[in-house]
């Protein structure tokens, strides 16, 4: 890389004298340009942007002063470094800079509110796994309060850490945990699976929890380069690659639900899904013995007779039976063209797909041919689908409510019919010889005809640019930046904290090692504090070993990038922000053909310097005599009007109103990203307001809670219609003919806590209907597994209302 390759750019226009080899130009009746260049620089402090430019320069990345191309090469632009700023630009106030705040502002919502989401969806899976042991009274005291503890209100304060010194080396910490993602690729690779969910939320929503910084998004794909890297190396068997419910998988799984994976499964797969489910009563269940059952049922409703087609049967047997297989063969026409659907929205999606998500996958492929290279691909891209449909794709579709593609839950055979298109896409992501159920091996021809289709959408998805160059820039000016925080909590704070010590001889095994001299300072990691004192805090990030930009003016004076190059871009950059201010000198500018005169620069200057705002007026004062300076330089020359500059000025200009509509475009579609996450947060506080009553529950059984009934006595029967049930949603599908629902009703009565019997009556008989056993932790078993509806034979019932209405009924009496 040559650096001076910026500086020969900016003089062009001027014709210049270019120094020898040995620094010596020729001498002019002003004195050398060395000497010119010395004046300037005693007086004049480049920005912070300018001084990242000079360091990236200094150290390797390339600048360039064209307009960014997709060249070969990729050079960085001087447009394209400013545009990196413009966002940060508080001295400009136009309508791109205001929708550029409106967009920031948006973003750090969605990410704040990703990270509460994470923490609901944590504790709503633990309490799914902690539920059943809890009602069966197998669990002690302490671990019942412990339960109790994550039903307690999640909204944490701001608070601060009272010891500065302390302050200072957690910030120096984060700082180099933050910047060298090998530390945490490390560590997630030595935790626990019970240990990984914390280290998540830490990770994924806090030390990179700024899911739109391309920064933060390049360090966090480095540290998943590390941990796939690791975990192929370690690989043993290659079809357990990335398949098991390990750290890394788990992490994963978490990275896809970050916000632009998010922002895309609501943009390609909500519309689709929301179509099927209109379709209420489209039956297209293909498991022959699910089929022959219900078939029994159609023909005993139909004629009001018991059908005299044998019971019990197997799979196998079910499948020889003509009439299933009249029933199947369309179901499994259609449900192959819903699916050709599915796929056809997905492929034609690929340029939509996050960056990050492509570039997994593109590592995914790469790793794959290095440790095994003699896989077909056809394995290859069996490895990538299990990524991009297992862990991304496929659970959207077939819980499209949990991830709010869809308003309300969706009915029995939609629900059905998206497991099934799901089952279908993974078979033909993973091109498995056989399927674990059998019926679903008649769908082949639909595997067979799209094998090659898949591969090159899978191919495809791994045709992204690397992101190093772009994230080393980034770094500079990250580093050029005053003030790099990170909302963090102290729990957050001491569990790293606790982990890196755990894990330190592994992860800094040298004295001089940077994380084990920070972590030495730090001493015993503090242990963690009661949710009620788990405050936020804002923590200022530092390196105490890099030296920070702003003290380098002395190297800049001996870099190949000089003062004039330098000054050549604050130059360019303020002419811009007085062009913003100037919408009518803007838009003659951006009209202008390239070819001929577009802007006086001089003119520009002056109007800004005469004009009735002092903040303009100081620019215009300001630019005119930078521009006086760099003609003395001899970097622009005014008798060509200072052509290089202007044009620049022109496409930076153009650049940015681009940038305008595209910022307009983003606020649209993350405002819809927003409101899905407000409403999926919703859905989850529902889901712990549940908990609570079960807890109640539970706690009632264990004599925590007083409660007039004791232990052994049977609560019981209630009487309910069936027309109060079905008002209620409770019921909500019926076989009972409508002139006979008046004559129906149920009992329910629980014998023991936890336990309760439902019985099905009919007036004017003493002996009931129907009757079921049913025990709470096998409805929360139901609910944990997505089963929305209860079978009675004759009714259906709503899972979760049937729980509200036994919750309501037995336990707050």
């Amino acid at each position: 890389m040559d650096p001076a390759g910026f500086r020969r750019t900016a003089s062009a226009g001027g014709g210049s004298p270019q120094r020898s080899d040995n620094g010596d130009g020729p001498e002019t009746g002003r004195g050398s340009r060395r000497n010119r260049q010395a004046r300037v620089a005693a007086n004049y402090q480049p920005s912070g942007v300018a001084r990242a430019a000079f360091i990236a320069a200094s150290n390797g990345v390339p600048i360039g002063n064209d307009v960014i191309t997709q060249g070969a090469d990729r050079r960085y632009s001087v447009a394209a470094l400013w545009s990196m700023a413009a966002e940060n630009d508080v001295e400009v106030d136009d309508e791109l800079t205001k929708a550029q705040r409106k967009l920031r502002e948006l973003k750090t919502r969605i990410s704040a509110q990703s990270k509460k989401n994470f923490l609901l969806e944590r504790d709503v899976r633990y309490l799914d796994s902690r539920i059943a042991l809890l009602i069966q009274n197998r669990m002690a005291l302490d671990e019942q309060q412990e339960v109790a503890s994550h039903l307690e209100e999640m909204e944490t304060s701001e608070g601060s850490l009272s010891d500065d010194r302390k302050k200072q080396l957690y910030g120096n910490l984060f700082f180099l945990l933050q910047s060298e993602p090998r530390h945490i690729a490390t560590l997630t690779r030595l935790v626990t699976l019970s240990e990984i969910d914390t280290l998540l939320q830490t990770v994924m929503f806090t030390i990179y929890g700024n899911q739109y910084d391309s920064r933060e998004e390049y360090l966090l794909l480095s540290m998943f380069q590390n941990v796939l890297a690791a975990q192929f190396e370690t690989a043993t068997e290659f079809g357990s690659l990335l398949r098991a419910n390990t750290p890394v998988s788990r992490m994963m799984t978490t990275y896809t639900r970050r916000g632009p994976g998010q922002t895309y499964l609501k943009h390609v797969l909500s519309e689709r899904i929301n179509n099927l489910i209109e379709h209420q009563d489209l039956d297209l269940e293909i498991n022959p013995l699910k089929v022959y059952e219900q078939m029994i049922k159609d023909i005993e409703q139909e004629t009001g007779e018991p059908c005299e087609l044998p019971r019990g049967i197997t799979a196998e047997e079910a499948q020889q039976n003509s009439d299933v297989q009249a029933i199947i063969a369309p179901r499994l026409t259609m449900l192959m063209e819903i699916t050709e659907s599915f796929l056809a929205t997905i492929i034609a999606s690929i340029d939509q797909v996050p960056y990050g998500i492509r570039w997994i996958c593109k590592q995914i492929r790469s790793l794959t041919k290095r440790k095994y290279p003699e896989a077909t691909e056809f394995n290859i891209c069996s490895l990538i689908g299990g990524f991009f449909f297992l862990r991304f794709v496929n659970p959207a579709i077939v819980t499209p409510q949990a991830y709010m593609l869809v308003e309300s839950n969706p009915a029995k055979h939609p629900r059905r019919t998206l497991t099934l298109v799901a089952k279908l896409l993974q078979n033909l992501a993973n091109k498995p010889t056989y399927s674990k159920e059998g019926y679903m091996m008649s769908l082949n021809p639909f595997v067979d005809a799209n094998k090659q289709r898949i591969n090159r959408f899978l191919n495809d998805l791994c045709e992204v640019g690397d992101f190093y160059e772009a994230l080393e820039m980034d770094q500079y000016i990250a580093l050029s930046k005053k003030d790099i925080n990170l909302n963090i909590t102290l729990n957050e704070i001491y569990n790293t904290h606790a982990l890196l010590l755990q894990h330190r001889d592994i992860l800094a095994p040298g004295d001089k090692h940077h994380l084990r001299i920070c972590l030495n300072d730090l001493g015993a990691a503090p242990g963690q504090v009661p949710r009620a004192e788990n405050k936020t805090i804002v923590l200022p990030l530092f390196s105490r070993w890099e030296q920070p930009i702003a003290d380098i003016p002395s190297a800049m004076a001996d870099s190949e990038l000089t003062q004039g190059d330098i000054l050549y871009m604050d130059t360019k950059a303020l002419f811009v922000q007085i062009l913003r201010t100037m919408p009518v000198l803007a838009a003659a500018a951006v009209g202008s053909a390239s070819a001929g005169p577009t802007i006086n620069l001089p003119r520009v200057a002056e109007t800004a310097a005469t004009s009735r705002d002092p903040t303009l007026v100081k620019k215009g004062i300001k630019v005119r005599e930078m521009l006086r300076q760099l003609e003395e330089m001899g970097v622009v020359d005014r008798a060509d009007g200072h052509a290089l500059m202007c044009e620049e000025v022109r496409q930076e200009l153009v650049h940015l109103g681009n940038l305008r509509e595209k910022v307009d475009k983003e606020i649209g579609s993350l405002e819809i990203v927003y409101k899905t996450i407000l409403d999926h947060n919703n859905y989850l506080r529902s889901q712990l307001e549940s908990y609570k009553a079960y807890l109640q529950n539970v706690r009632i059984q264990s004599g925590i809670v007083n409660t007039k009934s004791s232990k052994g006595q049977v609560q019981g029967p209630y009487k309910f219609s069936h027309s109060q049930l079905e008002k209620d949603g409770i019921i909500i599908e019926s076989n009972v003919p409508e002139n006979r629902r008046s004559n129906i009703y149920f009992n329910i009565l629980s014998p023991v806590p936890g336990t309760f019997i439902i019985a099905l009556h009919y007036k004017g008989r003493e002996k009931a209907i129907l009757e079921m056993d049913l025990k709470l932790d096998d409805l929360l078993e139901k609910q944990q597994m997505g089963v929305q509806v209860l079978d009675l034979e004759y009714v259906q019932l709503s899972v979760s209302r049937i729980l509200f209405l036994l919750n309501k009924t037995f336990l707050r009496r």
